[in-house]
């Protein structure tokens, strides 16, 4: 699609037309102190020639390397059918159905997306879709609050949340008086265990991340019973891809989670250096009104046939304005269609195995590295996925030095968990061979024996 911005004429001309000087005018109602200051860091512009060759330098230094990060963001194999269909034109230009009549192909891959994701957690509802799991995390904050007609506008959120969703969610909500109460976690188990102190606070939600940012998997059973006892809503945080293996938030406790949102990217997404991803948030029937977003339901016509229509599109551009559930959601259309195809594709018995293989090659790992004289096992709580080691020297400087050898050795935990010391999260996925896994831990033996 072609990008042709206005010209200097145009814009003088349009300003003419409507009787305002300068484009700046157009937003003097905004404070200025809520103005960006100039962006003095951007470079001038380049020709596509340039553009061309800086985006090749830029692919050459990713080029090669092994990645053991994780943190949100996984690379697993996606099958080379899921993306050949994707951008057939009929589904890459097809991006969200306003005129559903004449969307019945949009329209029936939408539900068809709902269905499997409401499957997967278990849920009797799902959306499609949010801009990513942090987005769909804050939305779901507010789903909780007006179901509770604001009767308490806090929100217990556990410190194993990823901290890039908190600091998301904190943005989104400080200015509607929710007030985010921190659960800290057991610094042996790296789980959240003692409520205690937040047992007699009058909350709307508590959020239960599963696996959490360690890769730690929470006692949700317990956490969801405690909850309801007291008339909190529950929140699940969840990595999909999880659900292949691990119990679903619909069967937390002895009602389920009420609400579960969370990351689509691990389901059929590259990860393309930085995005796009998609979010997504699934809940119980008797809350369907509260969701944001549109739902798809199936039907027939007048003859009999099947057919598929919007049930639900309770957005701003609806005419609902302060009663819109949200004023960011979007169908991520092109990431639902990509994602519809990879599970069909892998089907329950294929992304079972996928998890269940991630988890044997991050046991395999661990199993390796904690045999290394200066590298132990943070936490003793089981684990997908992805697992906190401590090492004895700075983790920021074995990364580079890792790098050096094409090696992304993970994800430095020093700037939001400093009090974990020299740790770092790491993450394998079934795209790591042996052979990989391998040669990581002798490049990491060589540079911790020869800083000692």
């Amino acid at each position: 699609m072609p990008y042709i911005p206005h010209t200097k004429t145009d814009i003088e001309a349009m300003l003419t037309t409507i009787g305002v000087a300068h484009l700046d005018d157009l937003f003097d109602e905004i404070p200025a102190s809520l103005r960006c200051e100039p962006l003095e860091k951007i470079p001038v512009a380049l020709s596509e020639i340039e553009i061309g060759k800086l985006m090749q330098q830029r692919m050459a230094k990713d080029a090669g390397n092994i990645c053991f990060i994780g943190a949100g963001a996984y690379e697993h194999h996606i099958p080379a059918a899921v993306w050949e269909i994707a951008t057939r034109g009929e589904f890459y230009s097809a991006y969200t159905p306003y005129q559903a009549e004449a969307s019945q192909g949009t329209l029936q891959l939408v539900y068809e997306f709902q269905t499997m994701m409401a499957n997967l957690t278990g849920m009797e509802v799902s959306n499609a879709s949010l801009y990513d799991g942090a987005s769909a995390l804050a939305e779901a904050i507010l789903m909780a609050i007006r179901l509770k007609k604001a009767k308490t506008k806090n929100i217990l959120m556990p410190t194993t949340v990823h901290p890039i969703y908190r600091q998301v969610v904190k943005t989104i909500t400080k200015n509607q008086g929710i007030k985010l109460i921190e659960i800290p976690y057991d610094s042996k188990l790296g789980t959240i265990v003692d409520l205690t102190a937040v047992s007699t606070v009058e909350s709307a939600a508590l959020v239960i991340p599963q696996p959490n940012f360690f890769g730690n998997l929470e006692e949700v059973d317990t956490l969801t019973n405690w909850a309801h006892e007291r008339d909190i809503f529950v929140i699940a945080v969840v990595n999909p891809l999880s659900l292949a293996i691990l119990s679903p938030p619909g069967d937390w406790g002895n009602q389920g989670a009420d609400i579960v949102c969370g990351e689509g990217q691990s389901l059929g997404i590259p990860l393309s250096a930085g995005g796009p991803y998609f979010g997504f948030i699934c809940c119980k029937k008797a809350y369907i009104r509260q969701i944001p977003g549109r739902i798809v339901g199936r039907t027939v016509d007048l003859e009999g046939k099947t057919g598929y229509t919007l049930t639900l599109q309770a957005r701003e551009q609806h005419i609902r304005r302060s009663k819109a559930t949200s004023n960011i959601c979007t169908n991520q259309g092109l990431m639902v269609t990509a994602t519809t195809i990879h599970i069909a594709l892998m089907g329950a018995y294929g992304l079972e195995q996928t998890a269940m293989d991630c988890h044997a090659k991050t046991n395999y790992l661990v199993k390796k590295l904690t045999a290394i004289s200066g590298i132990k096992l943070v936490f003793s709580s089981p684990f997908f996925h992805e697992v906190v080691l401590n090492l004895t020297q700075p983790v920021a400087d074995i990364l580079q030095q890792l790098l050096k050898h094409n090696i992304l050795g993970g994800y430095d935990l020093t700037t939001f968990y400093p009090e974990l010391g020299h740790s770092l999260l790491i993450c394998v996925t079934e795209m790591r061979t042996e052979a990989e896994i391998d040669n990581y831990v002798e490049k990491l033996t060589v540079i911790l024996t020869s800083s000692m």
